[in-house]
């Protein structure tokens, strides 16, 4: 009986159905590397998005209009430089950009407001007062007090470090990084900042953006957050409530 079980015969499959099965692998090999590949061209660029006529021509609306708008304010006298005592200024995004013209956008880049609703410190001159008048309606900017600055650095301060943010959680890190500009802690980032002092410009390039937050709601009332927020331009004082209403 065991002899027979040892002798039992193994059926060979026929060499058509190897020929198919073989077939049949490359060809799921060969759509499986098609699917990765297609994945990795979808994943790299982004997906195709078609435009209306009527966006074409918003678009073309706004660009005109800014254009328009910048080129008057040129033949206009500059506008006078705030007291003195207003050395800093807070900037924050509250309209979005899209379409707007290159010279807006240019601005919207050097004041680092690439997404909306975030903010940036700008020390008050000549140049930044004229820099905010090409970006006035889609911005809100104000004097912040001590407070705000102080809530703002402490709340959602960060420094970047290779392509990543990170919080400002660390005095040694601050030193490490500031020491030079004699900014060993985060008090004396918070001053540096609020007192526009010699340093400032290294201490704000410092700091990255600061993201703001608005209420989970407020996406679904966007019309009612814009009108709490008010409308864009200059805010003086009032820009200390916008803080604290996004930070």
């Amino acid at each position: 009986m065991a002899e027979s079980e040892s002798k039992k015969v193994i059926k060979l499959v026929p060499e058509y159905l190897l020929k198919k099965r073989k077939q049949y692998q490359a060809i799921k090999a060969t759509q499986a590397k098609l699917a990765l590949l297609e994945k990795r061209k979808v994943s790299k660029g982004k997906p195709l998005q078609f435009k209306r006529l009527e966006d074409f021509l918003k678009d073309s609306h706004k660009r005109h209009r800014d254009d328009t708008r910048i080129r008057r304010a040129e033949h206009r006298p500059p506008a006078p430089l705030p007291p003195e005592k207003h050395k800093l200024a807070f900037v924050v995004r509250i309209r979005e950009i899209k379409g707007v013209s290159n010279q807006v956008m240019k601005v919207i880049q050097m004041f680092r407001l690439r997404k909306i609703f975030s903010g940036s410190f700008v020390k008050i001159n000549k140049t930044s007062m004229a820099m905010l008048k090409v970006v006035e309606p889609y911005v809100a900017w104000g004097f912040p007090n001590m407070k705000s600055v102080r809530e703002l650095i402490l709340k959602r301060g960060q420094a970047r470090v290779g392509k990543r943010g990170v919080p400002l959680t660390d005095n040694t890190f601050i030193e490490q990084h500031m020491g030079k500009h004699g900014i060993i802690c985060l008090e004396d980032l918070i001053h540096e900042i609020y007192s526009v002092g010699k340093s400032f410009r290294a201490a704000n390039n410092f700091l990255l953006p600061f993201k703001l937050s608005v209420a989970r709601h407020a996406a679904r009332d966007k019309a009612g957050l814009l009108k709490d927020l008010g409308n864009p331009g200059f805010r003086g004082t009032d820009i200390n409530s916008i803080i604290r209403k996004l930070n």
